[in-house]
């Protein structure tokens, strides 16, 4: 069951595996799921970080840039500028461990 719910959801971590086995109506460990893993031949690693702006957004950016070039200080003054830094507490932002193939891509995936 433990290798049918990493192959079906890749991205699952051994956390929600004990929860997932725990509804099911099997108690078990983390150390017995990495165990269990680590016998299939997965490893615990850290998902890859991808850049914030993909090469669309760039390439968005440098021709809004290039459009806007000349304008002048009294259209900038309407300009409305935001900052889209996104700021989480209590390690929301930590790094996300999955298990993987020895030399697997480690893919990045959505936080949720």
């Amino acid at each position: 069951m433990i290798m049918r719910m990493v192959r079906n959801q890749p991205s699952t971590t051994q956390e929600e595996l004990v929860n997932d086995l725990k509804a099911a109506g099997t108690i078990v460990t983390k150390k017995t799921i990495g165990n269990t893993l680590r016998c299939e031949g997965l490893k615990s690693c850290s998902i890859r970080k991808v850049p914030l702006l993909k090469k669309a957004h760039v390439l968005a950016h440098l021709k809004f840039a290039s459009e806007h070039l000349n304008d002048s200080e009294e259209n900038w003054v309407k300009v409305l500028w935001s900052d889209e830094t996104k700021i989480e507490l209590f390690d929301v932002n930590s790094t996300r461990c999955v298990c993987r193939r020895r030399n697997a891509a480690q893919d990045s995936l959505t936080h949720s």
